[in-house]
């Protein structure tokens, strides 16, 4: 098989890729190494920033997010029992879209097949090859019957664990990671959100964090040890210290609900550089990992293979400006979206090791930024994202 882009990973950097190069006339082929059912079972973030939305509906895909999705203009920040409205849209003129990543993955999949694209799930032993010379390659197995795709470049959107950063010569990539000494308890439940935007809860149990997919169904989260086990929460358990965290308010009015989905994620920090090795390019959690406080994880994926969407485009039409400063251009904002995510991981959660005085350093650093309107601007700023060239 001859293409121009053999993209790895049918998450919704890869498709939301694959669509934007469709738009622009790029041939392309998508190469997964899981079922479409498995792809869709995974519970991600919710929360999409102005550039997200602005490139899913340059992909042609955001017709049912607007009609189903919550454009949100603030969030609250909870300590000392109380509510701190961070009012996004009046402090940036922007708002966020809450939209879960399941959805934005079923879209793109969904216009993917209706317009006859090629995606090669369940493929077996993906390994890019060649990808320092003129002619890369993809090979992979599917029904153990042995495939080769020729390509100009390949990327990588195959996530933290997947084949492509792992292709790459260790003399020539250079890693930064920071792991966190504690984990996110999420649930999925069906019922009525507690309240009708986020709840950030710093509270001296743990970090809380109150989030929804819809008017109808949430994704509620406590922080926990890396030593719990899901089998210990029962959802009793989980409700009643998600109150206890919670400004007495919200945990009298919070509906409670048998869980859809209940899982625990480690948190860490990640960034590997640079992202182009020759003809193979990285994006999103190919490339870098952000705990996911600050919402960062799907918008940096989608603004990855938005540069490199344009980059590709402008290659075919001449012009290799947009893929020799790919790296840089992406790099540069991933750094800002990991500090402002290891900031305010910093500020929401308990760390034991940091003691009273810690704790007394993050009251008066929350009590700082509530009653601070530039230091609220500059959090705003960040959390609905900057611009795609910043």
């Amino acid at each position: 098989m001859r293409t121009q882009v053999a993209i790895i990973g049918a998450g919704p950097a890869g498709l939301l890729l694959g669509a934007l190069l469709h738009k622009q006339g790029i041939d392309h082929v998508i190469v997964e190494r899981q079922t479409p059912e498995y792809v869709l079972s995974r519970i991600r973030a919710g929360v999409l920033e102005q550039v997200t939305v602005d490139l899913l509906d340059e992909a042609g895909v955001g017709e049912r997010m607007h009609r189903e999705g919550l454009p949100h203009d603030g969030f609250s920040l909870c300590f000392d029992d109380r509510h701190h409205r961070i009012d996004l849209h009046a402090l940036t003129g922007q708002r966020v879209m809450v939209y879960g990543q399941t959805e934005v993955t079923r879209d793109l999949m969904e216009a993917r097949s209706g317009a006859g694209l090629t995606t090669i799930y369940a493929a077996e032993n993906v390994h890019p090859e060649g990808f320092n010379s003129d002619t890369p390659s993809l090979r992979y197995a599917l029904n153990g019957a042995p495939h080769k795709i020729e390509a100009d470049f390949i990327v990588g959107c195959d996530g933290f664990h997947g084949v492509a950063r792992a292709s790459v010569p260790a003399k020539a990539i250079q890693t930064y990671e920071k792991v966190y000494p504690f984990g996110w308890l999420g649930v999925l439940a069906d019922v009525p959100p507690v309240h009708d935007e986020l709840i950030y809860a710093n509270h001296p149990r743990g970090f809380a964090l109150c989030s929804m997919r819809s008017k109808t169904r949430v994704r509620y989260y406590v922080q926990c040890s890396l030593d719990d086990h899901v089998e210990d929460w029962s959802d009793e358990r989980f409700f009643a210290e998600l109150k206890r965290r919670l400004p007495e308010a919200d945990a009298a009015r919070m509906i409670e609900g048998s869980s859809i989905e209940k899982s625990i994620a480690p948190l860490r920090s990640f960034v590997a550089e640079p992202m182009r090795f020759g003809r193979l390019f990285l994006a999103g959690d190919a490339a870098h990992i952000v705990p996911p406080t600050g919402a960062k994880g799907l918008n940096l994926a989608a603004s990855d293979v938005g540069m490199l969407s344009r980059a590709l485009a402008e290659h075919y039409r001449g012009s290799d400006a947009g893929i020799d400063s790919y790296s840089q251009r992406a790099l540069a904002r991933v750094w800002k979206a990991e500090r402002f995510s290891w900031w305010f991981t910093s500020l929401m959660h308990r760390f034991p090791e940091a003691g009273e005085f810690g704790r007394k350093i993050q009251h008066a650093e929350l009590d700082y930024l509530v009653q601070s309107e530039a230091a609220m601007k500059a959090m705003a700023e960040n959390y609905v994202g900057l611009r795609l060239d910043a």
